[in-house]
């Protein structure tokens, strides 16, 4: 059980993270005021990583209900569109948009997809676990 979520931190909430480090990372090294320390983008990248994972693993599930596949599939498409908005909204720039308010939004939005993401592997390692004793 503990399997599938180890292989979810290591290769998806740690590759999420990457972009956030390493831009934590230039910043330290780098005179001040020259790069913020976090930026959106970084934030928007790491729920994408995240839902994308979700809808992929939940595809390759076996022995899962097809209703809660789809419902799954269908939060993490709308959370991929929201993340999205939220992306264009950054690439707009200058004055247009209020650049702290969008680091906010998207600071929470990612602790949520993170939640929902912990929350759907734990499911996903139960149902594998059940799965795999089924198997003879």
């Amino acid at each position: 059980m503990q399997t599938v979520k180890s292989k979810w931190l290591a290769y998806t909430v740690l590759v999420g993270l990457l972009p956030i480090f390493s831009r934590f990372l230039v910043w330290v090294v780098t005179k001040e005021g020259s790069i913020e320390p976090f930026a959106p983008q970084d934030f928007i990248a790491f729920g994408l990583v995240l839902h994308i994972s979700n809808i992929n693993e939940i595809e390759h599930l076996v022995g899962a209900d097809r209703a809660w596949k789809t419902a799954q599939n269908g939060i993490s498409a709308c959370l991929i569109a929201i993340h999205g908005v939220l992306l264009c909204l950054t690439l707009i720039g200058g004055e247009a948009v209020d650049r702290q308010a969008i680091m906010s939004c998207v600071a929470i939005i990612a602790l949520a997809s993170l939640g929902f993401s912990y929350a759907l592997f734990t499911r996903i390692s139960e149902i594998a676990l059940t799965h795999s004793e089924d198997v003879p």
